[in-house]
């Protein structure tokens, strides 16, 4: 990349263990006092540690602690977050294991679990799960093991957890590098005059809702990030679609972002827009029809389909599959059914 200043690039594909933050400044500094003085939630002791374990790279190599930043210097760093203040304590919740072995655990989460506590969600979290689950064998409080990505509270489908730091580590450059590969499953309000497209917006909170993201101008937010959603459609029905989305990068909110800017929110999407009739008929009967709808799924209508992943330790490729869960399939169901002159 070229360009006259530093950069320290932006990264939240695996928020659970790694994270950075975009600097544009110019200094001469030590690559570990650069990256501390520029990320207000780190030490330089962390930065030090990631640097003695290869986790700090500049134009793409693994440099020292004592590497200096140079104009045009692109520098990357993968940190492990501190300690959490909370213990996961273990709750007796069923688990839906898609696969497992001794260095990763796969479950394909249903709609309404919370993947971590926080937030006012200090129970009856998924991490609360893998604590009952693996009981003495593993420390969920442990952060060198755990969850390796995460979905929404209202998105259903497959998450993936490391057994290992090993595994953890290796899965982390994964989806920093873009190795992973995901496919969603969505309906979304409207129809689509092509089959396939792709979606490039970076991504950053809204301004008046922080709960909630937008796409940006980079030079309105520079610290706005970079976000590719490819799409294609599975199925047409009168006005909605349903639409396998394949992420590229693995922002917050980023498919129902992605969606909403392009006119075509996710049904039953609260926060960005698609709990309303965007869509279709004025009759009362359509109304009632779409109100029977959100009351089948009522969520985003979004799950998790296929994960794929180089395993850790053996070097197979890993491909997963996942049904959709009741409630979404019972949605689309209904909509195949759907007949404009007989609404029900």
């Amino acid at each position: 990349m070229s360009g006259s200043n530093p950069l320290l690039e932006e990264w939240d594909e695996a928020p659970d263990r790694w994270h950075c933050v975009v600097d544009k400044g110019q200094t001469s500094l030590r690559v570990d006092k650069y990256i501390a003085d520029h990320m207000s939630d780190t030490s330089r002791s962390r930065v030090q540690h990631a640097a003695d374990a290869g986790y700090v790279h500049v134009n793409g190599k693994s440099v020292s602690s004592n590497y200096k930043v140079k104009p045009g210097d692109v520098v990357q760093v993968l940190l492990d977050h501190e300690p959490h203040d909370t213990t996961i304590q273990p709750e007796n919740i069923p688990l839906d294991i898609v696969y497992e072995d001794e260095d990763v655990l796969v479950v394909n989460k249903p709609a309404g679990m919370v993947v971590h506590p926080g937030h006012g969600n200090f129970e009856h979290t998924l991490l609360n799960a893998l604590a009952y689950y693996f009981g003495d064998r593993l420390d969920m409080n442990n952060p060198d093991i755990g969850l390796v990505h995460r979905i929404d509270k209202d998105t259903s489908g497959l998450l993936l957890i490391a057994k290992t730091p090993q595994a953890k580590t290796n899965l982390g450059w994964q989806f920093f590098e873009h190795s992973t590969e995901r496919t969603y499953n969505a309906l979304v309000w409207g129809t689509f005059d092509e089959d396939c497209g792709t979606i490039f917006g970076a991504l950053g909170r809204d301004n008046r809702d922080r709960t909630i993201y937008r796409v940006w101008d980079v030079e309105e937010n520079p610290s706005a990030k970079e976000a590719i959603t490819h799409w294609r459609v599975l199925e047409r029905y009168p006005y909605v679609t349903l639409v396998e989305c394949k992420l590229e990068t693995g922002r917050t909110h980023q498919i129902r972002v992605h969606m909403r800017h392009i006119g075509h929110p996710l049904f039953g999407d609260e926060k960005y827009g698609g709990c309303e009739i965007l869509k279709g008929l004025r009759t009362q009967k359509y109304k009632q029809y779409i109100q029977n709808c959100f009351a089948l799924c009522p969520r985003q209508a979004l799950h998790a389909r296929t994960l794929g992943f180089t395993h850790p330790r053996t070097g197979e490729r890993i491909q997963l599959d996942s049904e959709w869960p009741e409630d979404m399939s019972n949605l689309i169901n209904k909509w195949r059914n759907y007949e404009p002159n007989h609404v029900v």
